[in-house]
């Protein structure tokens, strides 16, 4: 495995559909880079490339073995190290992300949860607690967490980004509608709803002739 090769960020976000694509196949046979580029709509050629950056498994007219390319996936995405996470504004969006515990396959543990509303502080979403915004950098400090999901209304994005950056977390996962600002060293993943929403709508109506 290569796990110390650089690979860009469009290689990166293709790397986890392989692996859910691999989970659908029997873990003691073969698969080949065309049978996984051909399943997934991909070119054959990048599939290929994209695999030999992340493991030296693959065998001519062989393939790779499917249990080891996901363990050599798994490790190269860091799945197999858990890292603890919190969420910043527990409302509708950010309760649903505590409770869901599909996040454990990915090596991601949502620890708590965080939120001014007085009414949310000390209710417990699937085992774990919401706690006041006014813990959030002793509770990330104490425990060691690298790791901020935020979903609170736009108009607090920054704030709470600001106070994320300050209690030591070096990556922030922001489903929040806004563009927040964060120093060099903190990485930041945005998740843009709306986007999304305008590709869909663009492409049905294309597709419509409007």
């Amino acid at each position: 495995m290569n796990s110390n090769q650089p690979v860009s960020r469009n290689t990166l976000q293709r790397l986890p559909r392989y692996l859910n694509y691999l989970k659908s196949l029997d873990p003691c046979g073969n698969v080949s880079s065309t049978e996984i580029a051909k399943a997934l709509g991909l070119n054959d050629v990048q599939v290929r490339k994209d695999l030999s950056s992340v493991s030296s498994g693959g065998r001519p007219k062989v393939g790779y073995n499917v249990s080891a390319l996901m363990s050599d996936l798994k490790e190269f995405l860091g799945y197999n190290a858990t890292k603890g996470a919190i969420i910043v504004g527990a409302g509708n969006l950010g309760r649903a992300l505590m409770s869901y515990r599909g996040f454990s396959e990915y090596g991601l543990t949502i620890t708590a949860g965080f939120d001014s509303n007085p009414a949310l502080v000390g209710c417990r979403v699937d085992g774990k607690e919401i706690l006041s915004l006014e813990s959030l950098g002793s509770y990330c400090r104490e425990n060691g967490v690298e790791i901020g999901v935020i979903t609170t209304p736009a108009r607090y994005a920054q704030e709470v980004s600001d106070l994320l950056v300050s209690a030591g977390i070096k990556a922030i996962w922001n489903f929040a509608p806004a563009h927040i600002y964060v120093p060099d060293g903190v990485l930041v993943q945005n998740e843009n709803m709306a986007c999304s929403l305008a590709l869909l709508s663009k492409h049905l109506n294309e597709m419509l002739g409007e």
